[in-house]
């Protein structure tokens, strides 16, 4: 049951509600983080039923929407369920709120347990606390809020607790809007406290392989070695990021196109000439930039640098391709108010800026759906550790967020 709060000063009752429900919405977040949701291998659905339980226990009802297991397969996951709640109020807009419960796993470097969400110094630790099973906890208690106050509202709020960031999105949100399930009128997707996200980066990633021949090192003339080609492959991909550096974006926020290549492997012992190298390349791309463009260029840098080696191919496989975020014009309300409370509730000015990171809020923007990221954590990345050990949410962070989207959601449906 909600309690009836009539008042004439409604940002003042959001903001005691959230107060005085603070306690039990980090025990929500607690058990969230609980529950592992390592991204491979992908098991996510029982972090969905979980939420389910947790949801109707405040009297939301979740749709649970599983994704085909050959889908889900084929994607190297293991299973997905994604959630919708729908709470309507009355004819108007619908505002989607959208926050990813997969995340990487947790990795080394942990002095606090990264499944415990224990509270230390004011900071909830555990992996996915900032990015973004907190948002799931700031969007379902800035909803609860909003409808504690009693007061008639216009349209709706929806949910969407989605599992599919880490590998793109598109059986995530992607599988939602394909499947027609949602459409809402704007997005507040999971982001960061102190600025409101209106553009992104786009991210490229390939999987390069080099082949050559295998041979005895005593007779190395027997193979053809794909280790010292596709050194000339690095070489050639490293000095477009010298290149990089001269391309600059006109979104505040975000700087220059990057490639990095994150993962090597090769070989198969000490003794023989490689025969065979793969490369994982990611190529970070600017909201300028045409993705086909940088597609087909990164394409042809690559095979010019192998071209004078004898015996070697190389061979490229798209893995993942995701289109930068845009602003839509649509997304002036999210912005405004957005900015407007949370540059009252932080005592600073929070404004608009582009990210260089990618998510999956980009799937609602090329569906035409005015987006924005927004929601609680620090000023960077890196000071959450978020995808390292001992990541975290301060607590403070979290409240006050909570507190903006609640604000925000007032003004959008008042």
């Amino acid at each position: 049951m909600t309690t009836n709060m009539n008042t004439s000063a409604p940002y003042e009752s959001l903001d005691a509600w959230i107060d005085a429900h603070f306690d039990e919405e980090v025990r929500f977040l607690q058990e969230l983080v609980r529950v592992p949701t390592d991204t491979p291998p992908g098991n996510n659905a029982p972090h969905a039923e979980r939420t389910a339980e947790l949801l109707k226990e405040f009297g939301f009802d979740a749709e649970l929407h599983a994704v085909p297991e050959e889908r889900t397969r084929a994607a190297g996951l293991e299973t997905i369920t994604n959630l919708v709640v729908r709470r309507k109020y009355g004819e108007g807009r619908t505002v989607g709120l959208n926050a990813h419960g997969d995340v990487v796993p947790p990795g080394e470097g942990w002095s606090q347990d990264p499944y415990g969400g224990n509270v230390v110094d004011g900071k909830l630790y555990g992996r996915a606390a900032a990015v973004s099973k907190c948002d799931f906890a700031t969007f379902t208690f800035a909803t609860r809020a909003l409808e504690a106050l009693g007061k008639p509202l216009k349209g709706g709020v929806e949910l969407y607790f989605t599992y599919d960031e880490e590998f793109g999105g598109e059986l995530g949100p992607g599988f939602l809007l394909e499947n027609k399930l949602v459409k809402p009128d704007m997005l507040i997707a999971a982001g960061f406290s102190y600025q409101v996200v209106t553009a992104h980066n786009g991210c490229l990633q390939m999987e390069v392989t080099v082949h050559g021949k295998s041979g005895h090192a005593a007779v190395p003339e027997t193979g053809v070695d794909a280790l010292q080609a596709a050194t000339k492959v690095l070489t050639a991909l490293y000095d477009q990021n010298r290149q990089y550096k001269e391309v600059r974006s006109n979104v505040k926020g975000i700087n220059h196109p990057y490639v990095n290549i994150g993962l090597i492997e090769g070989g198969t012992n000490t003794n023989v000439v490689p025969g065979k190298v793969v490369m994982k390349v990611d190529r970070r791309m600017i909201p300028e930039e045409n993705p086909a463009e940088v597609e087909a260029k990164l394409h042809r840098v690559m095979k010019d640098a192998v071209a004078d080696c004898q015996g070697v191919t190389i061979e490229i496989r798209r893995m993942l391709l995701a289109n930068a975020l845009q602003p839509l014009p649509g997304n002036a309300p999210l912005v405004d108010a957005l900015s407007r409370h949370a540059t009252a509730v932080f005592d600073e000015e929070i404004g608009a800026a582009g990210t260089p990171l990618y998510t999956d809020a980009r799937l609602f923007g090329e569906a035409g759906v005015p987006a924005v990221l927004y929601g609680a954590g620090p000023r960077t990345v890196s000071e959450s550790n978020a995808k390292r050990g001992d990541e975290h949410i301060s607590l403070e962070d979290l409240r006050r967020a909570t507190k903006v989207v609640a604000r925000s959601l007032f003004d959008l449906l008042d």
